[in-house]
């Protein structure tokens, strides 16, 4: 996350919280904290939330239409979703003991804060990067130390980072790679080296890694320190369906089934995720297809003389322009196209996110875009 949702980098916070009577106040670090909300305006084309351009492929779609009648609606779902579990353990290399699937990755973001966060516990973040990341670490009392990316290309400052991370407090530690919203990869080496630095657990949020093709997977042998995590959401159009999972060592996959919320992945989404998974092959085509159109629309993209927009391996462009705010308001507004709109946030003044589409919503979203700036 990964992954889509209000992506500001940071918590937003309410100043004060007035005491009601008869009811004790929660805890400090709930009290103050503004429900995370991913309200969207509702637009013909929407382009704000790095989701999947087209649903499930007609094959998957009959195979479950054709399985419905006789799902085991009753039943208690599988708690560790075994048999995914293992589809997703035989395609990485892996033992089944080395998966757990989860409620949407936000849930296993939050799942390793619950057994590497708390009180007394700290998190290297790397800003501007997923906010959840930020958000649990507030939620879970988790001390967050923050070391920003390089402000033109959202590098991670690695020599800084590992450097901090040899100091030794540190507990967790999570990389998004791809990170969002930015769109760029932390090389391999530089991964290495940061995992080689502390006995912390990095976590490599690989969440749009179908994209990018690139994985920290051939490492978690040599790493016990090193966990992955992905989505459902993003290339297998499950978005809707909440179901995310992490590649790890057996003794870090133990420790995060401590803390998981008993059945989280419900048997619906298991069946589908099954299905799905197994269709993989169907996928290739569709994301071969949206890299395609994300590398034409950087191009066009990097054409438009008030634009800045930097590359990426993602499903998205980062962008920024001048009165990006306004931008983003009249694209709505004016030609009824959402995107994600940055220019506000720490770390991001004047930028904008735009999910790539179908070729019909890209070439709508840059006539739009031209017309306004």
């Amino acid at each position: 996350m990964t992954t889509t949702t209000n992506m500001s980098t940071t918590p937003s916070m309410s100043t004060n919280m007035p005491s009601i009577p008869g009811l004790r106040l929660p805890r400090p670090s709930v009290r103050d904290l503004v429900p995370y909300e991913a309200t969207e305006p509702t637009a013909a084309i929407m382009l704000s939330a790095n989701e999947a351009p087209e649903t499930l492929p007609d094959e998957v779609l009959r195979e479950l239409k054709a399985g419905l009648s006789d799902f085991a609606w009753r039943k208690y779902p599988d708690p560790l979703a075994r048999q995914l579990r293992a589809l997703i353990a035989e395609a990485n290399g892996l033992e089944d003991e080395q998966v757990l699937l989860g409620n949407g990755g936000d849930e296993l973001i939050l799942d390793l804060f619950l057994a590497w966060g708390g009180k007394d516990r700290c998190f290297l973040n790397l800003p501007p990067t997923f906010s959840l990341y930020e958000i649990y670490a507030h939620t879970t009392e988790t001390r967050t130390v923050a070391l920003p990316r390089d402000r033109e290309t959202f590098a991670v400052a690695v020599d800084a980072t590992a450097a901090r991370l040899s100091a030794g407090d540190i507990d967790l530690c999570i990389v998004a790679n791809p990170n969002n919203p930015s769109g760029n990869m932390s090389a391999e080496d530089e991964l290495q080296r940061l995992l080689e630095t502390s006995n912390a657990l990095i976590c490599v949020d690989e969440a749009y890694f179908e994209f990018s093709r690139r994985t920290m997977r051939p490492w978690l042998d040599r790493y016990p320190n090193l966990a992955i995590l992905r989505t459902f959401s993003k290339a297998f159009s499950l978005a809707g369906l909440r179901l995310g999972y992490i590649l790890a060592s057996p003794e870090v996959i133990a420790t995060l089934a401590k803390v998981r919320m008993p059945y989280s992945v419900n048997a619906f989404s298991q069946w589908v995720g099954r299905v799905a998974y197994a269709h993989a092959n169907l996928f290739e085509p569709r994301i071969r297809a949206i890299v395609e159109q994300r590398d034409w629309l950087y191009t066009q993209l990097d054409a438009i003389p008030t634009v800045e927009v930097w590359p990426s391996e993602a499903n998205y462009l980062l962008f920024r322009t001048t009165n990006a705010h306004r931008v983003a308001q009249r694209l709505l507004q004016d030609y009824d196209i959402c995107i994600r709109d940055f220019s506000r946030a720490a770390y991001l003044t004047d930028c904008l996110r735009v999910t790539v589409g179908t070729p019909a919503q890209n070439e709508a979203f840059l006539q739009a875009l031209r017309s306004i700036v």
